[in-house]
C-alpha cells in the first residue's frame, strides 16, 4: 500500500512539473509586439487590395483592346460585358478574374437620364 502511495505521489509530481515547465515557456507579447502585429496585418491588407486593383485594371485594359464590349448590356454586378473571339461572354470582377456568364445572367443596362 505504501509503495502504491509513493508511486502515485511521484507520478503526480512528474505531471505537475511538466505542466509548470510548459506554462513557464509561454511568452507574453508586449505592447510593441502587439503594435507590430497590427501594423503587419494592415500592410498586408493594403498590399492585397492594391494587388487586386492592379490586376483588375490590367485585365480590363487587355479585354477592351482584345475583345468587344457589349453595348447596352451589363453583368450582375453592373460592370461591362465583354465578348471574346469564341463568342463567350464574361466580365472582370474586383480581383481581376474573368467570370464567364450564362445568357440568363446578362442584363439590359438602364438608359441614362438626361
Amino acid at each position: 500500500m505504501k509503495k502504491k502511495f509513493v508511486m502515485g505521489l511521484l507520478a503526480l509530481t512528474l505531471v505537475g512539473g511538466v505542466a509548470l515547465s510548459v506554462n513557464a515557456q509561454e511568452k507574453k507579447k508586449s505592447e510593441v509586439g502587439k503594435a507590430l502585429d497590427h501594423t503587419g496585418k494592415a500592410i498586408s491588407k493594403g498590399a492585397k487590395s492594391v494587388g487586386n486593383k492592379t490586376a483588375e485594371v490590367a485585365v480590363k485594359g487587355s479585354s477592351k483592346i482584345a475583345d468587344k464590349t457589349w453595348k447596352g448590356k451589363m453583368a450582375p454586378d453592373g460592370s461591362d460585358v465583354y465578348i471574346n473571339a469564341k463568342n463567350e461572354k464574361y466580365y472582370v470582377n474586383s480581383k481581376g478574374a474573368k467570370i464567364w456568364l450564362k445568357p440568363s445572367q446578362i442584363k439590359n443596362r438602364p438608359a441614362s437620364k438626361k
